[in-house]
């Protein structure tokens, strides 16, 4: 989708949201023909022409001033991601983020750490969510219906968005699908501003808007969310209940890349689960 096609569907659910009652406006009854705010009531809101902030949600205002877009994000009531998502959709891209993305190596540092870390399940994503490696934790903790050796072949590498909204097993796995299934398009949201070029990712959202109801149904909603850490209650078909930590920390000299951690609170059963997927046998000698 081109950048100001975004930024337009991205103002419109915001505006959607909100009542007029909610932002201290009369509402004088009658049918509205759109749900929430309209334009022109946004526009008085923010201190900005009606017509400004028409061809703004357009596209047509790429030069838009730090000012207006905060005034925009406050009247709209935009969290901290929102708001960055934003200013990202509102600006020009610039030059090297218009060049296509080069395919998605995976350092063999990385590879290494994620062998040291042992019984504590972790996996590197690439920016379009393919797995580009995991230790083998994290394959009995989230896919092991699937190839270990999947991610080193980059035409089967397996793709967690795939996975949430495509493959039974990760459905069943998370308690809350629902949850994981609005988290993971809201990171897509993320990665299609950052990258509009990249024509792995476009196919992605293509094929998934196809094939699942569910995926074009909250990609037409435009959640954002950075993707950062959650509590995920799993349902592991060989240990039982699982409520687990999620860490993904940001890879910076990895082109966007991410490693993603799974560990549990201490002394806690969710900690004996792991230690027995660790070790079905329970010898640990």
């Amino acid at each position: 989708m081109e950048r100001s096609a975004e930024l337009g569907e991205f103002l419109r659910t915001r505006r959607a949201r909100l009542a007029p009652a909610e932002v201290g406006l009369a509402d004088f009854g009658g049918r509205r023909r759109v749900p929430g705010l309209r334009r022109e009531e946004l526009a008085q809101l923010a201190g900005v022409s009606a017509g400004y902030y028409t061809r703004l949600e357009q596209g047509h205002s790429p030069n838009a001033s730090d000012a207006v877009l905060d005034a925009i994000a406050r009247v709209l009531r935009l969290d901290p991601d929102e708001r960055a998502h934003l200013y990202a959709l509102a600006r020009p891209a610039r030059p090297a983020a218009r060049r296509r993305p080069r395919p998605e190596r995976l350092r063999p540092a990385l590879r290494a750490m994620l062998t040291a870390v042992g019984d504590v399940p972790a996996l590197v994503v690439g920016r379009s969510a393919d797995v580009l490696a995991w230790n083998r934790m994290a394959h009995a903790l989230l896919a092991a219906h699937l190839d270990f050796d999947a991610p080193d072949r980059p035409g089967d590498r397996p793709n967690i968005a795939r996975l949430v909204f495509l493959d039974a097993h990760t459905r069943e796995l998370y308690a809350d699908w629902r949850a994981k299934a609005r988290d993971t398009v809201a990171d897509l949201r993320r990665a299609a501003a950052r990258y509009p070029d990249d024509r792995e990712l476009a196919a992605l959202v293509g094929e998934l808007t196809m094939k699942s109801r569910d995926f074009a149904a909250l990609w037409s909603a435009h959640p954002v969310r950075a993707c950062a850490h959650y509590v995920r209650e799993l349902r592991h078909p060989t240990v039982g209940p699982l409520t687990l930590i999620n860490e993904t920390l940001e890879l910076p000299d990895d082109d966007r890349q991410r490693l993603a951690l799974f560990y549990a609170e201490p002394g806690t059963p969710d900690e004996t689960g792991l230690r027995l997927l660790a070790d079905p046998t329970g010898d640990r000698n």
